[in-house]
Formats: C-alpha cells, sequence, structure tokens
C-alpha cells in the first residue's frame, strides 16, 4: 500500500467507537533500517479553553484493518 493511499482515511478506535483523527493530520514513524511503519504518531485535541495539543502514538500492531475510508484500531484507552 503506498502512502498516498493512506491520506484522508479515518482513524477509528474499535475500543470505544471513537474517531480518533485523519490521516493526513497524523504523521507515520518509520523503522529506518527495515522501512516498515512502527507507529501512527496523531496530535489529539486536549479539553478546556486553550484547545491544547498532545501527540499520542498508535502502535502499527494496534491497527487491526485498513478500509477504503477508516483505519480501525484497538488501543484499551479512549483518547478524548
Amino acid at each position: 500500500m503506498r502512502l498516498s493511499e493512506f491520506i484522508g482515511k479515518r482513524i477509528v478506535n474499535i475500543f470505544d467507537g471513537g474517531m480518533l483523527g485523519l490521516v493526513g493530520d497524523s504523521d507515520l514513524l518509520v523503522d529506518p533500517d527495515s522501512g516498515g511503519i512502527d507507529a501512527i504518531i496523531l496530535p489529539v485535541r486536549g479539553g478546556g479553553l486553550r484547545q491544547e495539543r498532545r501527540a499520542v502514538s498508535i502502535p502499527w500492531e494496534a491497527v487491526k484493518k485498513i478500509g477504503y475510508e477508516v483505519i480501525v484500531v484497538d488501543i484499551e484507552e479512549s483518547l478524548r
């Protein structure tokens, strides 16, 4: 699969059914030796008035399915 095919896909957590973000707003952490993807780095907005941003690392092992419109991940916590 090409990187360009990831762009625009929604990332959904099967744990709580929440949409975590879009690929395109995120970064991929790539192993320089193997060229494999280690994680999806996703910016998540915090609560509060200042809308603080923090990054969450989703391990590639948590990716359960890549569909035409969504990437389903299974992380055992809500990122909301």
